[in-house]
């Protein structure tokens, strides 16, 4: 019994490890906005990813809490995704993508085709 209890536990921690590694590029969490004036959780929405505010420093914000700024978030390539993201400085929604690299994730809306865009830098957050 104890041998299988230690093969359990092998188990258990080896796939920990690779569902960590998995995550690691992940977009799916909390997400801390650069300038830490607000935060956003990412998690699925039907068969693709939403963004949601969780926190705002500024209660006073144009975003409010609950208020869904990214979504229809599909894979577009690796750990990329594109959709909308909506905007609540100006109240418009634009073309959407959203990349990561471990625990850095950016978020760019795109208007006119492209050819005028802004990005967001954002750091996982718990």
């Amino acid at each position: 019994m104890a041998r299988n209890t230690g093969y359990s536990w092998a188990v258990a921690l080896g796939l920990t490890f690779l569902a960590g590694s998995a995550l690691a590029d992940s977009a799916q969490g909390v997400w801390l906005r650069a300038e830490g004036t607000s935060k956003v959780k990412i998690e699925p929405c039907g068969d693709a990813l939403c963004g949601v505010v969780v926190w705002l420093k500024d209660p006073n914000s144009p975003s409010k809490i609950g208020e869904k700024v990214f979504f229809g978030m599909k894979p577009s390539g690796s750990n990329s995704w594109t959709g909308s993201a909506y905007n609540p400085e100006d109240g418009r929604t634009y073309d959407g993508q959203m990349k990561t690299s471990g625990d850095h994730l950016v978020t760019t809306g795109c208007a006119l085709g492209g050819m005028i865009c802004r990005s967001v830098s954002w750091t996982r957050s718990k």
